[in-house]
């Protein structure tokens, strides 16, 4: 007799048990079949599975199942990836609870708990696909720092070099004073503070007293200045589209142009354009940085205000 209401636990374990133990989503190994085959992008072994890995990992199921069932000889590769900045941060903020320091371990006991976290965590994640239905080759799973996996990672990018399909570049990165390593876009979160405007003079080139004011909440980076640009509408300002001014502290002479994107409310309605950012203190050191900004804000007092 069927139960009055649907209850999944009383038959999906049993069924997804049964499907591994004969084996339906291992690959047949018969060379007459195309082959398909999926690797999955490999979770981070940082905590539990949230929705996006869910709907990531239920896209894949329905393309490899629909592949199984055209007769396709199909393969969907599991694993999880160490994640070693996020997962580092784990165990700090674990042993942190614990009232302990990576420092006071030490590197070999650190090391155990990254393996003690990885198994547990990676374990529950991988059960946690099984509960998805997700038909992978469990016996195939991968690890990212499994022998042989770094070798593998590291000779394609030595072919994608060669192919010229990667190149090394200088680029701007997130930089994180607790653990002094860079890391990426998805670890950082940003958050608003209160700041006030500097309002900065820029001189108009071949004129005595007329001037630009800029107004930033980032005096510093006014070394790498390339432009300043304005609103092409605004009407202060219309006069000077296409002169030039001369960047305090460098004495170099820098273009105004007009954009659209300025908004002519906030501030001066001035913006200086630094395409380079703060990168640019890497070029000077910072005792000599110290020095200009010192120097001329004492000679130029009166061009200088804080809001």
């Amino acid at each position: 007799m069927l139960n009055d209401k649907f209850n999944p636990k009383d038959f999906e374990e049993r069924l997804y048990t049964e499907w591994e133990k004969k084996g339906y989503f291992k690959p047949s190994g018969d060379k007459t079949k195309e082959p398909y085959c999926i690797m999955m992008p490999p979770p981070n072994v940082t905590g539990k599975l949230h929705m996006g890995h869910a709907l990531d990992g239920t896209i894949q199921d329905i393309l490899i199942r629909l592949k199984r069932m055209q007769g396709f000889d199909t393969l969907w590769l599991p694993g999880t990836d160490h994640a070693s900045i996020s997962t580092e941060m784990k165990i700090v903020q674990k042993l942190q609870e614990e009232g302990k320091t990576k420092q006071q371990l030490g590197r070999e006991k650190f090391l155990d708990e990254a393996w003690d976290w990885t198994h547990e965590y990676g374990g529950m994640i991988q059960r946690q696909q099984r509960k998805l239905g997700c038909s992978c080759d469990w016996e195939r799973n991968r690890f990212t720092l499994d022998e042989g996996m770094s070798d593998a990672v590291l000779e394609q990018f030595v072919e994608l070099y060669k192919k010229g399909l990667i190149y090394k570049g200088t680029r701007m990165v997130n930089w994180c004073t607790n653990c002094n390593t860079s890391i990426s876009d998805a670890e950082v979160e940003y958050k608003e503070e209160p700041s006030h405007l500097w309002h900065i003079r820029y001189k108009i080139t071949g004129t005595e007293n007329e001037y630009l004011t800029v107004a930033t909440t980032r005096p510093e980076t006014m070394l790498g200045d390339t432009a300043v640009a304005v609103h092409p509408k605004d009407e202060r300002y219309k006069n000077l589209i296409g002169k030039t001014c001369i960047l305090p502290i460098m004495n170099k002479e820098i273009p105004i142009v007009a954009d659209d994107f300025v908004e002519m409310e906030f501030g001066t309605g001035c913006v200086n354009v630094t395409p380079f950012g703060t990168q640019i203190l890497k070029h000077l050191k910072l005792k000599r940085f110290v020095e200009l900004i010192t120097n001329y804000f004492n000679e130029n007092r009166r061009e200088l205000v804080v809001c």
